[in-house]
């Protein structure tokens, strides 16, 4: 199993989350490529971090959205929107190279990854982007998603993943961050959520139903409250049930 996190989503002076301390705990980084946060030192210092700790460097392309940290849908025509994945893509591999290591996967965060589980089109904008930039970098995305439909399509490597922090539907989609309960805070629920992952390949629902889910990976949150002490409680867990913890796509 490979565990992630969304990283390097700070923004000149402000800081947000432990990027150094997750940094050696997960297996891959979602970096911010700079357009829902990020700037070129931040993407910089976590690249060079990133590879130092053998963590694989996946670039989180999003709408171009700063002021909103990516959280609000924009209506990119899906010909422009792939323009900005390559655009993002390319950003944060440079640095990536720079580092030693390189981009080896893409995940949307926020507004585009809740976007490209429903919406074709934008999922093909998405897909294009990559695909442009490199048809060998997989996907990571949401289990039964547009998006990685579209990707096993256009012949892309796609990855499943899953949420450790994060409430679903009954339909297996991410409670909106705009409903109570969405984001999961105790740490016992979400460490015993995560070994229920990885070994039954089940999430329970926000109405009790057992969800299949069948990841490669599973997310850790960096900007959630005791982000550092969940990721490392998840880790201690997995490692427990004799879960070996590996990048899907090393760089």
């Amino acid at each position: 199993m490979d565990l992630n996190s969304d990283l390097g989503e700070g923004f000149g002076v402000w800081t947000l989350g432990d990027d150094e301390a997750l940094l050696g705990i997960v297996s891959s980084a979602n970096v911010a490529c700079g357009f829902h946060a990020g700037d070129p030192s931040i993407m910089r210092v976590t690249c060079e971090r990133a590879a130092a700790n053998g963590v694989a460097i996946g670039a989180q392309v999003s709408y171009r959205d700063l002021a909103g940290f990516g959280r609000r849908r924009i209506d990119v025509a899906p010909g422009e929107l792939a323009d900005e994945v390559t655009y993002q893509i390319g950003a944060l591999d440079a640095f990536a190279r720079a580092a030693g290591s390189r981009v080896s996967y893409v995940k949307p965060h926020g507004a585009l990854y809740n976007a490209v589980v429903t919406d074709a089109a934008q999922a093909a904008g998405v897909v294009e982007g990559v695909r442009r930039y490199s048809p060998e970098l997989p996907i990571l995305g949401l289990p039964g998603s547009e998006l990685l439909a579209a990707a096993d399509a256009a012949g892309l490597v796609t990855v499943p993943e899953a949420f450790a922090d994060r409430a679903y539907t009954p339909r297996g989609h991410l409670v909106s961050r705009r409903e109570p309960g969405a984001v999961l805070h105790d740490v016992r629920e979400i460490v015993a959520r995560c070994v229920d992952m990885a070994v039954h390949r089940r999430v329970i629902a926000i109405d009790g139903t057992a969800l299949p889910v069948d990841a490669r990976s599973i997310c850790v949150h960096g900007d959630t409250p005791g982000a550092v002490e969940i990721a490392r409680e998840v880790r201690a867990a997995l490692l427990a049930a004799d879960i070996a913890l590996r990048p899907f796509a090393p760089g």
